[in-house]
């Protein structure tokens, strides 16, 4: 009775655990493959699955999260640089499909053997494309180095199972005199334009003083024309004013029986005045002798006969 009972026990231990082992559960973003001795079988979704026992067994588990992955590697351009690159490579599964789960899980014989294949061809299909640039040009080519990257592993990657998300060139360097060398050439450059942008500046600026030099000059003139053209106006009128104002005092001095030359003389006296009160100097020169004073009245009254003759003309 004891050594059945055992037995029963045994029994029933195994038939518990082969029971519980029936039953898999398979985490979120996670699929599992199940062979039936060593054959592909079926997969097995996110949440609680069975399977046979000890028919059924777990070939492997596959992540469809994102995946990534740092690399660093050299290449060579055109005209013989070395270029430094230092990149993130972004990676996951192409879909949940089945083709493309038994295409992950068979392809390669480990993870690190596929690790392996997909830097190698990452980096070959970077090197081959700088292989064909020119060293100043390979900075400027960061976007397109990744979409030709992108193009030539989207099949390949396709054919294994898997998808290229992105491809990140964080950095970029050359050998140390090559980026000194283009240091200098971006300084050399910086001042040159700083020179030429400096040259316009002044040009503008003189240009810009010089119209308006121009334009005071202009105005400048103008209105000193106007101020001459006022002032002979105004002199022109002053003039028409001081012959009517003689010719009425003539005439009434001639009907009183008076002798015009008076006339003659207040206005000499008159224009002395004016020099003393307005003029700049100092002295003014006059000869005050009465021959003097008798000249100057007789060249006086010729104008004033001169006048009066253009007058009555």
């Amino acid at each position: 009775m004891e050594a059945s009972s055992v037995l029963l026990y045994i029994f029933l231990f195994f038939i518990v655990i082969i029971v519980f082992s029936s039953f898999v559960t398979v985490k979120q973003g996670t699929i599992v493959v199940i062979t039936v001795f060593g054959k592909y079988r079926r997969i097995l979704t996110p949440g609680l699955n069975f399977k046979i026992p000890l028919i059924e067994n777990i070939y492997s588990k596959i992540s469809i999260q994102n995946r990534s992955v740092e690399l660093e590697f050299q290449a060579v351009t055109f005209d013989q640089a070395n270029v430094y690159f230092k990149a993130m490579l972004l990676y996951s599964v192409l879909n949940q499909e089945e083709e493309t789960i038994k295409n992950v899980a068979f392809k390669f014989v480990d993870e690190r053997n596929l690790m392996q294949a997909l830097i190698r061809t990452v980096e070959g299909s970077i090197r081959a494309f700088v292989a064909t640039k020119r060293q100043s040009e390979v900075l400027i080519l960061r976007r397109d180095i990744v979409e030709h990257v992108k193009e030539q592993l989207d099949n390949i990657l396709e054919g294994w199972g898997y998808h290229l998300q992105d491809l990140q060139l964080n950095d970029i360097t050359f050998d140390d005199v090559i980026m000194k060398s283009m240091s200098q050439v971006v300084a050399s450059n910086n001042l040159k334009a700083a020179a030429e942008n400096e040259g316009q500046a002044l040009l503008i600026t003189k240009t810009k003083a010089a119209e308006a030099e121009g334009n005071a000059i202009k105005i400048s003139a103008e209105a000193e024309r106007q101020a001459a053209q006022l002032r002979g106006q105004g002199i022109a009128l002053f003039r028409e004013e001081v012959a009517k104002g003689m010719t009425v005092a003539a005439k009434e001095m001639q009907e009183a029986n008076m002798d015009t030359s008076v006339i003659l003389f207040t206005m000499w006296t008159e224009s002395i005045k004016h020099f003393a009160e307005n003029s700049k100097g100092n002295v003014i020169f006059l000869d005050g002798s009465s021959d003097a004073m008798q000249r100057t009245m007789k060249e006086m009254m010729s104008l004033n006969l001169l006048h009066t003759d253009a007058v009555k003309k």
